[in-house]
């Protein structure tokens, strides 16, 4: 029953469409039978049919004007902390298995340091930092810095995840308000 459903929807159109050619035709025949168009048969004709095109026009021109709007619902998961749920997850850090060096820059990360910055703070070079950030990536399992940053704050990985919307950048105070 649904099948047919979906052929008669589909195939309403054309059914309208020859229906109205079916009355057209029926009119002209009736009109003719009645000496109307012998006198005047083009011009009767040519206006008939400019109505029928008419009418036909502006119900197609509904048709295709009708709005095709799709609504697209996306869902996003957001962690936020419960007030005083600041501890570590010890379990998850012992998962990573990360470096002490690793865990100190991700702490910085996390506040909001760049690569250069975490060099400067911790007496290293560029590359080594980059190095550490690239470990970090893939012990991790994430591409870039904004997946390490919600993973740690999601599995709350540092003191400074848990609070990273409204963490302090080391230059310009207040980063996240």
């Amino acid at each position: 029953m649904i099948f047919l459903k979906d052929i008669w929807h589909k195939l309403r159109p054309v059914a309208l469409y020859g229906v109205l050619m079916a009355v057209l035709v029926f009119a002209l025949k009736w009109l003719q039978w009645k000496y109307l168009i012998t006198d005047n048969a083009s011009d009767v004709y040519v206006g008939l049919i400019a109505v029928f095109f008419t009418l036909l026009g502006t119900w197609v021109a509904t048709q295709f004007a009708k709005p095709k709007i799709q609504t697209v619902v996306v869902e996003k998961e957001i962690y936020r902390d419960q007030p005083g749920d600041s501890a570590l997850n010890e379990t998850e850090l012992k998962k990573l298995n990360l470096t002490t060096r690793e865990y100190e820059v991700l702490q910085l990360l996390t506040q909001g340091y760049t690569n250069a910055e975490i060099a400067d703070k911790l007496y290293l070079s560029l590359s080594t930092v980059k190095t550490h950030v690239s470990n970090l990536f893939v012990k991790m399992d994430v591409k870039n810095r904004t997946q390490a940053l919600e993973k740690a704050n999601r599995l709350k990985l540092t003191p400074q995840a848990n609070s990273y919307f409204g963490m302090k950048s080391p230059k310009s105070g207040n980063f996240g308000t």
